[in-house]
């Protein structure tokens, strides 16, 4: 009997999503609660959970992690909203291990690209606060999520219309005079999510199709 080619395990989707609601509220109960702390030990609490380059030259890589279990504020309600929407349609579309796969390779990854210029800029300028800043959020994941669901767009025009309004929307920020290294990492984490999003659209392309019984 001859042997069959046996098709890639392809992602399961989650008819309700329940991570996204339990990540998004978790962060922003975590949130309320840090902003009754004192504002000395409530800043401390947040640096020692920042990707910032301090952390990340002392070799606390376990801040790559925590950083995304913190905000600065408690979230605002669009924010929030679209936060939980983005994170919630990915695990419905992808299932849990993919969508949680994106957000964590989209915030480790920009986080270490940032790091990585911060780093070069430490080496040619005079120290500043910015080796100490607070670096914490989901904003990485989230715009990675973000360019992910866009570059999987089934059809074609509005995969590529999506896939650029939002490189587009990364790239302003970064061009104006008064920008941050948060909106380098936003750039770098749309720029990934769109390449997982590529790779995922890809392999589904690639899997073989069940033959007509």
């Amino acid at each position: 009997m001859p042997l069959r080619r046996i098709p890639r395990p392809r992602a399961t989707p989650t008819a309700v999503p329940w991570l996204a609601p339990l990540y998004v509220g978790a962060l922003q109960l975590g949130a309320y609660a840090t902003a009754r702390l004192p504002g000395p030990r409530r800043t401390e609490l947040l640096r020692t959970h920042s990707t910032n380059v301090t952390n990340l030259r002392a070799g606390r890589w376990h801040t790559l992690a925590t950083s995304s279990a913190f905000v600065e504020e408690p979230l605002p309600v669009p924010y929030g909203a679209a936060l939980l929407a983005t994170l919630g349609t990915a695990e419905a579309r992808w299932g849990v291990p993919r969508a949680a796969g994106v957000f964590a390779a989209g915030h480790v990854g920009a986080s270490l690209l940032v790091y990585a210029g911060l780093r070069g800029r430490v080496c040619t300028h005079p120290p500043d606060a910015t080796a100490r800043a607070v670096d914490v959020g989901a904003s990485y994941g989230f715009y990675a999520t973000l360019g992910a669901l866009a570059a999987t767009v089934p059809h074609r025009g509005a995969r590529a219309a999506a896939t650029a309004g939002l490189l587009a929307l990364g790239i302003r920020p970064v061009l104006r005079r008064g920008r941050t290294f948060t909106d380098a990492g936003h750039l770098a984490a749309l720029t990934l999510g769109v390449a997982m999003g590529a790779g995922m659209r890809r392999g589904g392309d690639r899997s073989p199709r069940p033959k007509p019984a």
